[in-house]
């Protein structure tokens, strides 16, 4: 979602100034092509020349540089940006914007600019907390500014509280809200994802090979397109997107009780939960031991059968199912997309390659009610997530 978009990257003097380094790392990598202004202040804690390396782009520092101005003059690169950032930004800065002063290169480049402007705060919890500061922000704010809220902890000048600079995976995921399509404002969003777990004693449980990343994609994809998400997440190694209200269960009832309390408000249902099917008839409430017997017999009983729920209670929303199959693909697929009563239904084989569970890409077939199937190449689960939110518009569109 970078890749062609150009990204200034204001960075302001203070001990966060090297968080910025990570955050220009990711933006690369994420496909941006992203400028650095840098103030006097900044050099202090960070040389132009580890951003120059990052970037592969000169480094802006002077007013008056006629090398630079050659290049690229503040009005060019303001013009230029998709998405102006300042990280950090000191109380120093956004007080001179706030009050039309541009007195430096930062300055003149953010009030010459008309792309979307982000500032993410850095500074100490008094500075943060002070009613001149927190008249700039607003002042700012109501202007269309995006501020992001500062982190807590302990802070490099001693003192402990809200100041410190949020962590470059969160910016990023903020820049990326950014700039993406908010074609999902005003959709609640209600998502499954990962594995469940059934108890067998108070040491075993049966589960399956899930690792939750189709869901957790598709619910960070949701979030970053402008819905409000829900995400009802069985055990898993991920951290919760951010902006998300994640809901951690255990076992398929558990997981039951929190979808159809979170149902009612939910307008896109996408089930990418894999669901344990059975569960123990009767846990031990010890550790069952091997003893003697060449043989453990355990008894099983089903599970409820969430999807078809769902199914019956659907009424206006869309609903979306998964299928993780290991033959007959597309007639299986098929039966649950009708018997479940989907709107679509997203089909893969786990023995490929590439598309079985704990990896990072996936290879599906859509099939939809009208009987369209959609072959799709092996892509990331993030780029999956997105195609599918791009289909789920275009069944709203038709409903």
């Amino acid at each position: 979602m970078l890749t062609g978009k150009t990204i200034v990257l204001g960075v302001c003097g203070g001990i966060a100034a090297y968080k910025a380094v990570e955050l220009l790392r990711l933006l690369v990598k994420g496909g941006a092509q992203v400028h650095v202004v840098m103030t006097a202040s900044s050099r202090e804690f960070v040389t132009p020349l580890t951003f120059q390396t990052l970037s592969g782009n000169p480094v802006h520092t002077e007013m008056f540089n006629l090398l630079q101005e050659m290049e690229i003059g503040h009005i060019s690169l303001a013009d230029r940006a998709d998405l102006f950032v300042v990280a950090p930004a000191t109380a120093n800065v956004i007080g001179k914007v706030a009050n039309g002063i541009a007195d430096d290169l930062l300055t003149t480049t953010i009030m010459a600019t008309k792309a979307p402007i982000l500032f993410v705060p850095a500074m100490n919890v008094n500075m943060y907390e002070n009613p001149i500061y927190r008249r700039n922000e607003d002042r700012l704010a109501a202007l269309g500014c995006r501020f992001m809220t500062p982190a807590t902890g302990f802070l490099a000048c001693g003192w402990e509280g809200k100041g410190k600079l949020p962590e470059p995976s969160a910016i990023l995921t903020e820049i990326e809200q950014m700039l993406s399509p908010q074609d999902f404002s005003g959709e609640t969003m209600l998502v499954t994802a990962g594995p469940t777990r059934e108890d067998l004693d108070p040491v075993r449980f049966l589960s399956n090979r899930s690792s939750g990343r189709m869901g957790y994609a598709v619910a960070a994809a949701a979030r970053r397109r402008g819905a409000r998400v829900v995400l009802v997440s069985g055990p898993t190694c991920l951290a919760p997107p951010a902006g998300v209200e994640t809901v951690p269960v255990t076992s398929a009832r558990q997981m039951r009780e929190a979808v159809l309390a979170h149902l009612p408000a939910a307008t896109v249902v996408v089930k990418a939960a894999a669901v344990a099917d059975y569960r123990a008839a009767a846990p031990a409430g010890k550790k069952i031991k091997k003893g003697d017997a060449a043989e453990l017999v355990l008894a099983l009983e089903k599970n409820p059968d969430i999807l078809a729920e769902l199914g019956a209670l659907k009424e206006e929303r869309i609903l979306v199912g998964f299928a993780a199959e290991t033959d007959d693909l597309l007639a299986n697929a098929d039966r649950k997309l009708r018997e479940k009563n989907l709107d679509l239904i997203v089909a893969n084989d786990v023995t490929l390659p590439g598309a079985g569970f704990d990896v990072e890409t996936n290879i599906v077939r859509l099939l939809y009610r009208d009987g369209k199937v959609e072959a799709l190449p092996q892509m990331s689960k993030n780029g999956l997530a997105d195609l599918l939110l791009d289909r789920l518009l275009t069944l709203r569109r038709r409903s």
